[in-house]
């Protein structure tokens, strides 16, 4: 090994708290960089590449055929704006499907399949033109009798069995001999054209879809613009829905891209406490080495090798950090990413390697460069100065604060504490700004963290998630759960008026409200995920804690409150008007309110009173009756007293069941807990390393206090409080800091699932958790100088004195 070599490894194992730090901190950095690029590189790019190569269309339009001719639509190709057009199509919107009972999985033969949206084109195959279909197992329809759908809207153990359109007159029946989808999901179900016409034959409403590319389709009101200038194009009232590419590239990338805003503030956090925790490790080697340094000079090394040296010091344990930061976050991305490929059928999607390159380079280089300005000024310093001025700091240096300090009504190991920052001010700037950084990183976690244990608890804690009891129909009692669709006759439904009547009656009941899927479809609501429900409710809700985010709640027939989600998705807002449709007849609903829905059966959702039916000429669907016991009632005496009076109605009582926590929530709360203790453990390790330095340097002047008769307590006192002040004072800057850093990130994490947080989940800063913050900087900034106080406490007065 050269002479060089052995300065570097001396260098590495003599300061291995320095080396630890350095680690620390770049894997800290690191692991959050990837995950984060990564994550927003590894999600988008499949999605991208399949509307690139599929040529998938901005925006599909469908036009209600009674409303509009064929020519008319096919005139839209024209409108300003449109780039590249295709259609019209055949479209059959929304009809209700059940497994075929020849499915060999008996679990899943005739179990509700929900709702598809099918089309028919010439070439279902074709691999030109717009909205080019892809197949991903079997073979494309070439009967009426066969029809092709999603990979995720059939059960995969009965391909090659049957489909059932249970909405329509004489139930026909396809069988399913492929899985395919579109990109943008413009239908779920593909079929011949002899194959639609069976459809319509039955009494299935055929209707035309274009599809369209536009010169300026960036945002969603790009597309509301798009949609609104086509809908001027045709006669009022023709357009029926509008399905927009931004809204299936959510769909496929929500849940994963949900990450990025808080991992890119904890990587920038990261990078900022790297770039510190490098300059107080190499500056705090080269002031404390100056005599070595000097010794080097004098045995022939050059400055360009000094230079070398010091730099290589914080680079091999920065280099270790990167190479465990890299590999921990390509292993942390993949539970995140999982099932996002899947929905655009390609290959399991994991982070690039160019993101896990520019990262590690990136950082190297950071570190290099970082640690190189001290190491310079280690390299152009002269032997002989080096050797006369040692480690010695500059006489008369924070005297006046001295002198300042003894003046206070404090014990002078107090005093002499609060005035030591003044006597280093560059270092104690640089502890500062390790705590600074610290704080933030606290305040924000700790906010961030509340924020999701509160949509935890909003999501399982409220709406139809609250109960002390369930009341279901008997006969459902042992189905699983969505057998059977909501106008399947098969599925039983509960007489709402007696059982609420029988409800009231039994002695313990607090309250009560029935629901259910209504079991109409909404025109014009997005086709891809899961279909909207409208959910019937009987009774009064009120103390189920649903939150309102606009408008009010529903008063009467006719009006419905409709979630956030697909108030979003399909740009419903307060006072639009909403059609929906059952049984052939279709129901116009006033949006009186937009709630945050928490039901967790579906994307979208939406709330009327069960009048809104009965005022149709329709029956209410409610099977389902949450139940809220008083406080003093014993739930077993209860259910037995309401066995007598509801096994007549043939209604059953269930224990309300927890439904489980959410995992991406759960998922983002560890990532969150984690890199706080990181950031939290570098930002002390920062102000230990400061500390540690300063505390050898004064070693001598701590053995004549020791002389003079300091105890061992009163030496931890005088350290401690040392970085009591400038942790306080960086506290109280780090804490609105931080604060600001959070509310930056929770509206793109909401935006990236469809949501608008309530209130209460966004107002996470009450007074109780803000007082303990404050202190969060003087916490910090003390348990980074505990170890050092301990052994300045320890060292002996003789030894202390014999140090120079």
């Amino acid at each position: 090994m050269s002479a060089l070599g052995k300065v570097v490894r001396s260098g590495v194992g003599r300061r291995r708290v320095q080396t630890l730090v350095l680690a620390l901190t770049t894997f800290t950095a690191v692991l959050s960089s990837v995950l984060s690029l990564g994550l927003l590189t590894a999600v988008q790019a499949p999605f991208d590449h399949a509307f690139h190569t599929r040529n998938g269309a901005h925006l599909a339009v469908q036009f209600d055929a009674s409303k509009v001719t064929a020519a008319q639509t096919t005139a839209t190709a024209h409108v300003a704006g449109v780039t590249e057009a295709a259609g019209p199509y055949p479209v059959a919107a929304a009809l209700d499907t059940t497994v075929g009972t020849d499915c060999p999985k008996t679990d899943w033969a005739g179990h509700n399949n929900g709702s598809i949206t099918v089309t028919t084109r010439p070439d279902l195959g074709s691999t030109s033109g717009m909205d080019q279909l892809v197949l991903t197992q079997g073979r494309w329809p070439t009967g009426p009798g066969e029809i092709a759908l999603p990979a995720n809207n059939y059960a995969d153990a009965c391909f090659g069995s049957s489909v059932v359109f249970s909405s329509l007159p004489g139930t026909p029946s396809f069988k399913v001999v492929g899985f395919a989808d579109s990109v943008t999901n413009s239908a779920t179900a593909f079929a011949t054209a002899d194959g639609f016409a069976r459809l319509t034959a039955a009494g299935a409403k055929s209707d035309m879809q274009m599809l369209y590319r536009f010169a300026k389709a960036d945002t969603n009101a790009d597309i509301a613009a798009d949609k609104q200038a086509v809908a001027a194009a045709v006669p009022a009232g023709a357009v029926e829905d509008g399905q927009s590419y931004l809204i299936a590239e959510w769909q496929a990338t929500g849940n994963a891209k949900a990450f990025v805003p808080f991992l890119i503030a904890f990587g920038i956090l990261g990078l900022i406490l790297s770039v510190l925790i490098i300059s107080i490790v190499v500056s705090g080697a080269v002031a404390s080495g100056i005599r070595r340094i000097g010794i080097l000079k004098s045995l022939g090394f050059t400055p360009s090798q000094v230079t070398r040296a010091y730099t290589a010091q914080a680079m091999i344990p920065a280099a270790l950090g990167v190479v465990l930061g890299t590999v921990s976050g390509n292993l942390a991305a993949g539970p995140i990413l999982n099932g996002a490929s899947k929905q655009l059928g390609a290959v399991n999607a994991a982070i690039p390697l160019w993101v896990s390159a520019v990262v590690s380079l990136g950082t190297l280089l950071i570190v290099a460069v970082t640690a190189s300005i001290p190491a310079l000024r280690a390299g152009r310093m002269s032997a002989v100065q080096a050797l006369l001025v040692g480690r010695a700091p500059k006489a008369g240096r924070g005297q006046r604060a001295q002198r300042l300090a003894s003046r206070l009504p404090l014990p002078r190991t107090v005093s002499l504490g609060l005035a030591q920052p003044f006597a280093r001010p560059a270092r104690t700037a640089l502890v500062g700004a390790a705590v600074l950084l610290g704080t933030i990183s606290v305040t924000f976690a700790v906010g961030l963290g509340t924020a999701f244990s509160r949509y935890q608890d909003i999501t399982m804690s409220s709406g139809f998630n609250v109960a002390s009891k369930i009341v279901k129909p008997t006969a459902e009692l042992g189905v699983p759960w969505n057998q059977y669709g909501p106008n399947d006759p098969r599925h039983p439904y509960l007489d709402a008026a007696k059982v609420a009547a029988a409800l009231a009656e039994i002695p313990g009941t607090k309250a009560a409200f029935g629901w259910g899927d209504g079991g109409a479809t909404m025109v014009g609501a997005p086709i891809g995920g899961e279909p909207p429900v409208l959910y019937a409710t009987s009774g009064d809700f009120s103390w189920t804690k649903m939150e309102l985010l606009s408008g009010r709640w529903y008063s009467a027939p006719g009006e419905v409150v409709v979630g956030d989600k697909l108030a979003s998705s399909a740009g419903i807002h307060v006072g639009d008007y909403i059609t929906v449709v059952r049984q052939n007849k279709q129901l116009s609903l006033k949006v009186v309110g937009v709630n945050f829905d928490t039901h967790g059966r579906s994307d979208y959702t939406a709330l009327t009173d069960a009048a809104t039916f009965t005022a149709a000429g329709l029956t209410p669907h409610i099977d389902h009756f949450n139940v809220e016991l008083a406080s003093n009632v014993n739930g077993t005496d209860w259910s037995a007293s309401a066995a007598a009076a509801l096994t007549p109605l043939n209604a059953s009582v269930q224990p309300n069941s927890d439904g489980g926590r959410n995992l991406v929530a759960i998922i983002m709360y560890t990532l969150v807990a984690m890199f706080t203790l990181m950031l939290t453990a570098v930002a002390a390790l920062g102000v230990l390393s400061t500390v540690v330095q300063d505390t050898r340097e004064r070693v001598h002047d701590i053995g004549i206090f020791k002389a003079l008769g300091m105890t061992p307590k009163q030496t931890i006192a005088m350290v401690l409080t040392s970085v009591t002040f400038t942790g306080l004072i960086a506290g109280l800057i780090g804490v609105p800091l931080g604060i600001v850093v959070e509310k930056a990130t929770q509206s793109p994490m909401g935006h990236a699932i469809g949501r608008h947080l309530p209130p209460s989940v966004t107002h996470t800063y009450t007074a109780g958790l803000l007082i303990p913050l404050l202190a969060a900087g003087v916490v910090i900034a003390l348990l980074g100088a505990l170890l050092p106080a301990g052994w300045a406490a320890r060292a002996r007065t003789a030894t202390a004195l014999r140090t120079e």
